[in-house]
């Protein structure tokens, strides 16, 4: 599963490096994967102090730092 979560980091990031700022939303339906994987992608990529957040609403947007 770590691989597989790893993979899903790695398309959220080029997905944030190509078009910008994302909410967790857009990200499962651009990379076609389940939330759960995307949140944990989005966890670790946190983690690795790769992402900034931006709440906008009731909506946060994770960009690249």
């Amino acid at each position: 599963m770590e691989v597989q979560v790893g993979n899903i980091a790695g398309k959220v990031w080029q997905l944030l490096h190509e078009e910008g700022p994302k909410s967790v939303s857009t990200l499962v339906k651009e990379t076609g994967e389940k939330k759960d994987f995307v949140l944990m992608a989005i966890g670790w990529l946190l983690r690795e102090d790769k992402l900034s957040t931006e709440v906008k609403g009731n909506c946060t947007l994770f960009s690249l730092k």
